[in-house]
């Protein structure tokens, strides 16, 4: 019942139809409005995209050696500002020194008693088992 009322259809020998939208003024009826109308592009070729895009430009590239040794270049995420300029590294946590930025260790090259061997040898398992479980049927 309550949902005849909220779309507004009755049931006839001649199937569903749509009932006239109630007058906005009186209380209680079901307001219906469209979309909103597709923003224009003036100068446009008028192709389907309809948001006007900036010319994208590569970043400046900085040759400057003095410049390189003495900032982070492209670490700055504004389109604004300068670029962060390096600490000494007594500032900086002693882990930051000690992190592996070359390629990843094999499997082999891992000491057993440690939890990167473990966590290594369970991804390795678990990509075995999706290629052998992509063949299977149901």
């Amino acid at each position: 019942m309550a949902a005849r009322r909220l779309f507004g259809a009755t049931r006839t020998w001649a199937g569903w139809r749509a009932r006239e939208l109630p007058d906005a003024a009186t209380p209680g009826t079901l307001l219906v409005r469209d979309y909103a109308k597709k923003p224009v592009i003036k100068g446009g070729k008028g192709g389907k995209s309809s948001v006007v895009s900036e010319d994208l430009k590569d970043p400046e590239v900085c040759t400057d050696p003095v410049r390189l040794t003495t900032h982070a270049m492209g670490v700055n995420i504004y389109k604004e500002g300068q670029d962060v300029a390096l600490k000494p590294d007594a500032e900086y946590p002693e882990w930051l020194f000690q992190m592996n930025v070359g390629p990843p260790k094999k499997l082999e090259e891992l000491d057993p008693e440690t939890r990167e061997y473990w966590r290594l040898l369970r991804k390795h398992n678990i990509w075995r088992h999706n290629r052998l479980s992509k063949n299977q049927k149901f």
